[in-house]
């Protein structure tokens, strides 16, 4: 390791020097070397549970470590301390431990709600399912609604012997497009909220694109579903492990909980009371650091508050909350020199990427926003993602809600829908994976689910450009 890291800071050293005020790294002055470690970690993340799954759920933490350490020596080291401590904890405590904050609180309350019993998985059953789960990812987030709804559709459906689709369009609906419409549902979303989009915003200008994308892929799950229905007419019937029986939930009092998430957030962006405490130049204002202890102790609630055995019963574990933690202190810390390359738009060194997204007027190219944040969000993590293609677009919030509305709605949709790509394109579409094969479903492969989402998705997206991002 030591070699790679002199090796790497033998290449910063080609880059221009020059002194910087705190927290200003200089973004304009440096080269595309700067944005390795951030291609590094996001292809590990693609890639490592795929060639290597035992070794890289054991060594995880120490690839994002690795990567983190490649940026954060060359910065102290070629961009001075004051500069580089400045832009270290800009990230880590305004955009940081927010978002791994309303995580956890997301993912510990999401987790101490359970749903038992089993209904006979008929397609207009399955159909209302999948809009039950989809409506609720907006609300618990994609991650959440994926653990409260996976098991019930699966028990609903483990007498079918055709219930493939079923997942994969699970994985489609509520591990993915559901979560478009607050910064609850998707990470992207809530990395959007931390700068400066408003909560609602996302809910009325994603409404339409979401609609439909929902409305076009429950009716072809409809039809697809009742084919297959039919089909297995001409087959015995299976022994029905889980018999029909009535549906019961457990932990009422997390949807009160969640319910105080969505008023915390709402609160934060709602009351400025102008206070803030400041370290190295970073203010944090009051409000945030309310709207975090408020999630924290909702959280906390949550566990004293839920019973032992409804968790286990949604066979909760700290794992992935861990893993998401570790990772995304890597990206965040590698996409420093990123976005400060993005911020200085043409004068830097991502300027063809600028030249890409625009127009030969100048304006922004819609379509290529929505394809291009997609396309990288349906292999990479889709919240840096989002991240770089917001910064591409100005990085304005206020601008961006404005005049660029239709940009900042193709990068949101692009982010969010396309992470169904894959199983790597969002984090709780490989969790689902993994739970239906445990329940012995013949799930797809890698490539093999690309064909399904590349058969159903990609037209659908094309349908979604003529539509609304021409």
């Amino acid at each position: 390791m030591l070699t790679k890291l002199a090796g790497a800071a033998l290449l910063f050293t080609l880059i221009p020097q020059a002194a910087f005020a705190a927290g200003d790294i200089g973004g304009a002055t440096m080269g595309v070397a700067w944005a390795l470690p951030f291609a590094g970690m996001l292809l590990s993340i693609a890639l490592g549970p795929v060639l290597f799954p035992h070794f890289w759920e054991l060594n995880y933490g120490k690839f994002a470590a690795f990567w983190a350490v490649l940026v954060v020596v060359p910065l102290l080291l070629f961009r001075g301390f004051d500069p580089a401590l400045g832009a270290l904890l800009h990230t880590a405590l305004l955009e940081y431990v927010p978002f791994i904050i309303l995580l956890f609180a997301l993912f510990t309350i999401a987790g101490g709600i359970l749903i038992t019993g089993n209904l006979h998985g008929t397609p207009a059953t399955n159909t209302v399912l999948l809009a039950i789960g989809t409506l609720m990812a907006s609300f618990v987030g994609t991650t959440g609604a994926s653990i409260i709804m996976i098991r019930p559709v699966l028990r609903a459906n483990d007498a079918r012997r055709f219930n493939v689709h079923v997942v994969v369009f699970f994985i489609f609906l509520v591990s993915n497009i559901g979560g478009s419409l607050t910064p609850l549902g998707d990470p992207p979303l809530f990395l959007g909220f931390l700068r400066g989009v408003s909560f609602f915003w996302t809910t009325t200008h994603l409404l339409p694109e979401t609609l439909f994308a929902v409305a076009v892929l429950l009716a072809v799950f409809y039809a697809l579903d009742s084919w297959f229905f039919r089909k297995e007419e001409n087959y015995p019937p299976l022994r029905d492990p889980t018999p029909d029986r009535a549906i019961k939930l457990f932990g009422k009092v997390n949807i009160l909980l969640l319910g105080g998430v969505i008023l915390a957030i709402l609160m934060s962006a709602s009351w400025k009371p102008g206070v803030a405490f400041t370290i190295h130049g970073i203010a944090v204002e009051w409000q945030n650091l309310v709207r975090d202890l408020a999630l924290l102790a909702l959280a906390g609630l949550s566990l004293v508050l839920t019973p032992k055995p409804v968790r286990a019963g949604n066979e909760f574990s700290w794992g992935p909350i861990k893993e998401v933690a570790k990772l995304f202190a890597g990206i965040f810390a590698c996409i420093i020199p990123v976005l400060a390359m993005l911020q200085a738009g043409k004068n830097g060194a991502f300027a063809p990427l600028v030249a890409l997204v625009s127009n030969a007027d100048g304006s922004a190219n819609n379509t290529a926003y929505f394809w291009l944040t997609g396309a990288l969000s349906s292999f990479l993590d889709n919240a840096p993602t989002y991240l770089v293609f917001f910064e591409l677009a100005g990085g304005d919030a206020k601008a961006l809600m404005t005049t660029g509305a239709l940009t900042l709605t193709a990068i949101s949709a692009g982010a969010v829908f396309m992470g169904a790509n894959s199983y790597i394109g969002n984090a709780p579409n490989f969790m689902v994976y993994a739970i239906a094969k445990d329940r012995k479903v013949a799930m797809p492969s890698f490539f093999g689910y690309m064909l399904w989402s590349g058969a159903i998705l990609i037209p659908l997206f094309l349908l979604e450009t003529l539509i609304f991002f021409r």
